[in-house]
């Protein structure tokens, strides 16, 4: 046990002591140590019922001969922190997150960890810490939230940002977004859409690091409260058969994650955390290699906002085990590779079946032969762009117009209010990076403003930030190198042509190459937004969306 290190021997009676001053008996002191890593707090609602999870968890880990001891980690609301200057903080707190499990993991010396994460950057920030850490790990989210339900409708958070679109646009009343604000979230969990939160916690299961249902299972479901008893027993069964992270996070576990990210049509912003995750355990995943996995891979479910379902359909239609073995019998991934489960994925899927094929198509009535997501090139994007393709409409996958350019999201919202945008146009929002935003913003407010004006099918929108899972629409983010660094977005002129291919993977500014080069030679580098904190130094280390927007070495 890694946990002698602190409490065996002669010289190890002062930690002893420390430990029975939490109330610790020998007994317990004696047994395997197992971190439970609980992303609790009051303010988000995927994180508010968590206390519960960990509560479950912990009786899991007694019942199987371990001592679990619970620790904290910060979790960050992206629709609370959306559309201000709160949005900077989201994706920066990914990697404090990775760092203070790491922090607490190490200098305690657990001998396993159970990590509770729900929400968008505090999954992939968990994973990561659980690749450098490489203990023997289980994940259990707080599961999603049930859909909520106005006039026979199902709604979800999604469709309140695009109500208040159609409330400055005059479609609705005050009295009708109050409606829709009261009846689409109804309670605990992780927004019930597939946005970034499920995604990243769906895919925890195709890694190989979540039991089955840990992504689907709604949050206020005994069920989990089951699974999380579940995890904390399974820990110590791990623990006994030393399955540690790295030995489960493959090059070809990641290959899976991708396969079902495909299928799925997940979050744009997978293609952030993926590689991120990847990079910790010393894997290179590239944008080519999200192309070529999506090219041979059907898209087999539209959740919200690409679609009429949600999580808790996909759950009762047999989950994330039941999208994995319609994608075994295809032959499009390894079922071989070892999970959480102390089995291979292969025995996992042997035990699924899809109980609703309207949720989960089957090859032959695929949306689409290939996945939802797509990374586009061009020399507007020279490293890449990323778009969510599942979710935009048939007459927008080539669109033509002339650029709309703005320096930050405040601009964009601003002049979509003001009924500046029309048909045809190309937003442009450039300086909300990694390193120009700093932060790398989520725009679900220009998004969900451009759908709810009646602009959905019309208009693309193009930014080096990102969009949040919810968004939906021609909506193309990540764009790399970002403006801050000097890339292609920095030279784009008002009227400017963009030409937008998403069946070619294409994305061009139509404009000779002899201008782009005077323009560079006149573009200065802007002053940073901020100037001093954690986000300050956050602009410094961090690098390109291409890579994940990891830091430098």
């Amino acid at each position: 046990m890694k946990s002698k290190l602190m409490k065996d021997g002669i010289n190890r009676a002062p930690h002893r002591s420390l430990l029975k001053s939490t109330g610790l008996t020998n007994e317990e002191i004696n047994r395997p140590l197992v971190g439970v890593v609980n992303s609790f707090n009051e303010v988000v609602p995927g994180h508010i019922h968590l206390r519960e999870i960990a509560d479950a968890v912990k009786a899991g880990v007694r019942m199987a001969g371990g001592t679990p001891l619970e620790f904290p980690a910060i979790a960050v609301c992206d629709g609370l922190a959306m559309g201000h200057e709160g949005m900077k903080y989201s994706l920066a707190s990914r990697e404090l997150i990775a760092d203070s499990a790491e922090v607490m993991a190490q200098a305690h010396a657990f001998d396993a960890l159970v990590f509770i994460p729900n929400c968008d950057k505090v999954v992939p920030g968990m994973l990561m810490a659980a690749a450098r850490i490489n203990v023997p790990t289980v994940f259990i989210s707080g599961g999603p939230m049930l859909v909520g339900r106005l006039n026979n409708k199902d709604m979800d958070l999604n469709q309140v940002f695009e109500a208040v679109g159609e409330y400055e646009a005059g479609k609705i009343t005050r009295e009708q977004l109050e409606d829709v604000e009261n009846n689409s979230c109804p309670g605990c969990g992780s927004c019930s859409g597939m946005f970034t939160a499920n995604s990243m916690n769906c895919l925890t299961e195709a890694l190989g690091l979540g039991l089955p249902g840990n992504g689907t299972v709604p949050a206020v479901h005994a069920a989990r409260k089951r699974l999380a008893k579940q995890a904390g027993m399974q820990i110590m069964r791990m623990l006994e058969g030393d399955i540690k992270p790295l030995d489960i996070l493959t090059e070809q576990a990641f290959e899976n994650a991708l396969t079902v990210d495909m299928a799925m049509g997940c979050s744009t912003n997978t293609i952030l955390h993926l590689p991120a995750i990847a990079h910790e355990a010393g894997i290179e995943l590239s944008l080519e290699k999200v192309n070529e996995i999506s090219a041979k891979t059907p898209h087999l479910c539209k959740l919200s906002p690409a679609g009429e379902h949600h999580l808790e359909d996909l759950d009762q239609a047999g989950g994330i085990p039941a999208v994995m073995k319609q994608l075994d019998d295809l032959g499009l991934i390894n079922s071989q590779l070892i999970t959480v489960t102390g089995g291979t994925v292969a025995e996992t899927v042997a035990a699924a079946s899809n109980k609703d094929n309207t949720v989960i198509r089957s090859f032959d009535k695929a949306y689409s032969k290939s996945g939802g997501l797509a990374v586009l090139w061009g020399n507007l994007a020279p490293d890449g762009a990323v778009v969510k393709k599942a979710a935009v409409a048939d007459k927008m996958l080539t669109h033509q117009g002339p650029a709309r350019v703005f320096n930050s999201e405040e601009e964009t919202v601003k002049a979509i209010w003001a009924k500046e945008i029309k048909p045809g146009d190309v937003i442009v929002i450039r300086y909300e990076g990694p390193k120009g935003g700093p932060g790398m913003r989520e725009m679900l407010t220009p998004t969900s403003a451009v759908a709810g004006m009646g602009l959905g099918e019309s208009v693309a929108l193009i930014t080096d930030g990102r969009f949040s899972g919810a968004t939906r629409g021609a909506s193309i983010g990540h764009i790399s190198p970002e403006a801050a660094e000097g890339g292609p977005i920095a030279l784009v002129e008002e009227g400017d042509t963009i030409a937008i291919d998403i069946p070619n993977n294409s994305i061009k500014l139509l404009v000779e190459e002899e201008e782009l080069e005077g323009r560079r030679r006149n573009w200065q580098k802007p002053e940073p937004k901020i100037k001093s904190g954690y986000m300050a130094r956050y602009a410094k280390l961090v690098t390109s969306a291409s890579t994940g927007a990891v830091f430098e070495k």
